[in-house]
């Protein structure tokens, strides 16, 4: 710990957005903190970032039901623009929201009507004016998909060169309703609704789901021999990031295509049999998948995280030990998906821990005069 105490700290303007905050862990956007913390990156007044504090969007009150809203539809255009003029980075974690049943103490096994979520007009603005400003933006998996609108949606994908192909996907290790009491039940309603058949599905598997609806199902060592999709990355972007070659990634995704603008970091594979890959090719998707992509935007970077990338279970604290991620790797191989610490510690920490300090080393050199 006191290897971290020496180290100098470096002051960084971060602006987090996330709606999805049903409680207060804050798990959407927590490990975010956490690194901004362990790598010494503070506020324009030298603290340190808070959880439970620093981001726009969804504030749960300890009280069960009760809630404040604070994003930019507080703000003037001129503190909108004052928060603009100090930031170096914009990430949005999550928009999806907040829904009657995540407040309830029984919540209800129907569908639950929306409190608040999706990316708005002034989210959009406010993101227009940071890619105009050439600042550095984060997107990931829930920034456009449901409930955000589709006019709010185009506007995004036309600025950031980026198109959702309308479907997300996950990893489920078991769809026999008799052993896995977890599955969703309407997943199973309107799957035995769409195929006129049975639900008569064992085993892993992969689950897509379209924005109409549509639910398709892709058997373990029938259509993907990786039923638990595998993120890969190149040689280079090992190098230039510190991930390594290949991480299980069991959570949800969303699947893109992107621009030519765009380099891509690392890709999903699922490792399709001939059965898959015509599967695949009716439902309008490719052989692989965007993971993490880049493109450049004059001084700026715009990122995109095809996964719930943010969302770790990290605790607030121990980030002053310096160190800590070794400690962790020795007991966590970046291909066990068993331990949900393991997607942290193999990528996200490396990742986001080498776009953090390009996006202050570039600020830094920016400041200087010529």
């Amino acid at each position: 710990m006191l290897v971290w105490y020496l180290i100098p700290a470096a002051s960084m303007g971060v602006v987090v957005f996330d709606k999805t905050v049903p409680s207060q862990n804050f798990q959407e956007h927590q490990s975010l903190h956490w690194l901004l913390n362990h790598f010494k990156f503070t506020k324009s007044d030298g603290n340190i970032f808070d959880e439970s504090k620093d981001y726009f969007g969804f504030f749960p009150a300890k009280e069960k039901g009760e809630y404040k809203i604070e994003d930019l539809s507080g703000q003037t255009e001129s503190q909108k623009q004052r928060v603009l003029d100090q930031t170096s980075l914009v990430y949005f974690a999550d928009t999806y929201g907040v829904y009657e049943n995540d407040l309830r103490e029984e919540p209800s096994p129907l569908p639950s009507k929306k409190i608040y979520g999706g990316m708005d007009t002034m989210d959009l603005k406010f993101l227009k004016q940071a890619y105009d400003a050439e600042i550095d933006i984060i997107a990931e998996f829930n920034t456009i998909a449901s409930p955000t609108k589709k006019e709010v949606r185009r506007d995004f994908e036309e600025l950031a060169g980026i198109k959702w192909t309308g479907w997300i996907a996950r990893y489920f290790d078991e769809l026999d309703t008799m052993l896995n009491d977890e599955l969703p039940p309407w997943l199973v309603a309107n799957y035995r609704r769409q195929h006129q058949e049975m639900w008569d599905f064992s085993g892993p598997a992969m689950v897509f789901l379209h924005e109409n609806g549509q639910i398709e199902i892709l058997k373990d060592e029938v259509e993907v021999k990786n039923t638990v999709p595998n993120i890969m990355s190149s040689l280079k972007s090992q190098k230039a990031y510190g991930i390594p070659e290949i991480v299980k990634y069991p959570y949800w995704i969303d699947i893109i295509f992107v621009s030519r603008d765009y380099e891509v970091i690392s890709y999903y594979d699922l490792a399709p049999t001939e059965a898959g890959i015509k599967k695949l090719s009716e439902l309008g998707l490719p052989r692989y998948f965007p993971a993490v992509v880049m493109k450049k935007n004059g001084a700026g970077r715009f990122y995109y995280f095809c996964g719930d990338f943010a969302d770790n279970p990290v605790s607030g604290i121990l980030f002053n030990f310096y160190g800590i991620e070794k400690l962790w790797r020795m007991f966590l191989h970046s291909e066990d998906y068993s331990q949900r610490n393991s997607f942290f510690w193999n990528f996200y920490y490396p990742l986001m821990g080498n776009i953090l300090n390009d996006t202050y080393q570039r600020n830094e050199i920016s400041k200087k005069p010529n």
